[in-house]
């Protein structure tokens, strides 16, 4: 009959201050980590806080002006009676024809 022997196992000897060590290591570098993930996330906050004040102070660009209808400008003959037209359809008060009458012929 064969007698199995057990294998030697060695006790494992670590010494004392290493994983207090190890531990302090990991966390404060996880915590540096941590703080500088912060600053970069708070630094880019700011950028996009600053750029949107900047936005806001810019003044609206003007929209072009209108483009001439295809069928030519008006001409000046054509111009009181379009606002006679106007004034027949009750969107210009007697004074408002007058006003813009006077205006087109120079009056």
């Amino acid at each position: 009959m064969f007698l199995r022997r057990r294998p030697l196992v060695r006790p494992v000897v670590r010494p004392v201050g290493a994983p207090l060590l190890r531990g302090a290591l990991v966390g404060g570098a996880a915590y540096a980590a941590g703080r500088s993930s912060a600053r970069a996330v708070r630094r880019e906050e700011d950028r996009e806080q600053a750029v949107a004040e900047l936005q806001a102070r810019q003044q609206p660009v003007a929209p072009p002006p209108p483009a001439p209808a295809p069928g030519g400008a008006a001409t000046t003959a054509d111009q009181p009676a379009r606002l006679g037209e106007l004034a027949q359809q009750g969107l210009l008060a007697p004074e408002e024809f007058a006003a813009a009458k006077a205006k087109l012929l120079g009056v």
